[in-house]
């Protein structure tokens, strides 16, 4: 039988890892990217909440007649704009995001060249040093009949050279493996990049087409428009549909935030339990060491051979969850989305101090007469289309959607009962339940809803009742 020689076997797996080297890492094959498993995810989240929000505008519309206005027949275009917008800004945070995230795994992809490429040179090095002194390997020096103590010294230096190698080794392998890994989040994030630029690309040419749509609309209807808003009842009605939808909204935030509230005790109650359970279990350990301590010096103090005794295992029992009266059962993500994201008591602490959402001249001042009709219950700020509209104050989303007679609409719950109102918007562009910081672009000003001139429309409110906004917000 051939007796492959331990330094031959050394020989051996350096070359076979230099050949691997040199025949390059292969590319990896493209990893399906994830991205749209994770946007269908999300929109799941938000589905719950969403056929909420769907439910509670039908019921706020049911108690008008069903006579249709003229702004209703764009609302089918305005909200498709809206969503085309946001759609665009998302996919453009999303091309950023992506692109840096590319451009880091460039980096680190340059950096681990260089590595792999010195630790190739290393293990060139080392071959060629083991292929010259080959005939050193440990069975010819024990063989040799030199001083025992030479013999042991160069064996423990072998060993040492063997452990440096082996480790070197070892080093390799791991960065191949993460050459490999980085090669496919490489290819995932040009995928992705890909995705987002077909979607772009559809995007822009939906958006395109519903403003082509909505001009001829406009055209078609702008007669009806202008009649209809000069009706008192018109207005009437609006008023009426706003206070509606904030008090179903109001009650439906309040449901939740018990809801959360519940949720909160019931996990504090849990973890009370779960702890109380592991101190007793932990008492329990110790009482039964001490007693084991205890037989034992006594046995030591009679003479007596001590009779070993194996400790009980402790097993920690599973505390069942506290029965609580009443108790709702538990609310999933989705359900609990408008829980306020803004402290007690933070907006009111604002007060005077608050930007403008918009930039533009106020045209209308709340308590002011809409012609012989209601008294504004808002204000309207003029301003160029597509301007930037921010929020106020820090709160979460509770209603983005279009509503008859305040075109593309979104509301913000600032907690504390306290609710912002934008109106008349070009495009929204959060969604329900984003949670939002003073100053955050939420929307871009426009004239949806069927009226006239480009702004937005702004309100505040306090538990259901407009108030001025004028004592509040710096204009």
């Amino acid at each position: 039988m051939k007796i492959v020689r331990p330094a031959l076997r050394g020989r051996m797996a350096l070359a076979a890892i230099l050949f691997a080297l040199a025949a390059g890492v292969s590319a990896a094959p493209a990893k399906q990217t994830n991205r749209s498993k994770q946007k269908a995810a999300a929109e799941a989240t938000r589905a719950g909440i969403q056929k909420k929000l769907a439910n509670l505008k039908k019921d706020v519309v049911r108690t008008e007649s069903e006579r249709e206005e003229a702004a209703d027949e764009l609302a089918e275009s305005e909200e498709a704009i809206s969503d085309a917008n946001r759609s665009l800004r998302e996919l453009a945070e999303e091309q950023g995001q992506t692109n840096r995230k590319l451009q880091e795994l460039d980096g680190a992809q340059e950096r681990l060249a260089a590595t792999i490429d010195k630790q190739k040179k290393q293990l060139s090095q080392l071959l060629r040093e083991q292929y010259v002194a080959g005939n050193e390997d440990r069975i010819k020096l024990l063989l040799s009949g030199d001083n025992p103590n030479r013999i042991s010294r160069d064996l423990q230096m072998m060993a040492y050279v063997s452990k440096s190698q082996a480790r070197m080794l070892e080093s390799l392998r791991s960065n191949l493996a993460t050459v490999e890994a980085n090669q496919q989040e490489v290819q995932n994030a040009k995928d992705e990049l890909e995705e987002i630029a077909a979607e772009e690309t559809e995007q822009k040419a939906r958006l395109e087409k519903q403003k082509a749509h909505r001009k001829a609309l406009l055209g078609s209807l702008s007669s009806r428009l202008a009649d209809q808003r000069k009706q008192i009842g018109n207005l009437e009605r609006d008023e009426q549909r706003m206070s509606g939808l904030v008090d179903r909204l109001s009650k439906l935030i309040e449901e939740q935030a018990l809801a959360a509230a519940a949720e909160q005790r019931r996990r504090e109650a849990v973890a009370a339990a779960k702890a109380k359970a592991a101190a007793e279990a932990k008492a329990l350990a110790a009482a039964r060491k001490a007693e084991r301590e205890r037989l034992a010096r006594e046995a030591a103090k009679s003479g007596a051979k001590p009779v070993p005794v194996q400790p009980e295992p402790v097993v920690e029992p599973e505390p069942e969850e506290p029965k609580v009266a009443q108790q709702p059962p538990e609310e999933k993500p989705e359900n609990i989305a408008l829980a306020p994201a803004a402290p007690e008591g933070a907006f009111a602490a604002l007060k005077g101090r608050l930007r403008a959402p918009v930039s533009g001249a106020l045209t209308a001042s709340f308590g002011a007469k809409r012609g012989s009709g209601p008294s504004w219950k808002g204000v309207f700020i003029k301003a160029d289309e597509g301007s930037d509209v921010r929020a106020v104050a820090a709160g979460r989303v509770v209603f983005a959607s279009w509503l008859r007679g305040f075109g593309n609409l979104i509301i913000v719950d600032h907690g504390s009962q306290y609710l912002s109102i934008y109106g008349n918007n070009q495009s929204l562009l959060k969604r329900v339940g984003d949670a939002v910081r003073g100053g955050d672009q939420i929307a871009s000003a426009g004239n949806t809803g069927g009226i006239e001139e480009s702004g937005l429309y702004f309100e505040l409110r306090h538990r259901g009742k407009a108030f001025n906004p004028a004592g509040w917000v710096n204009f």
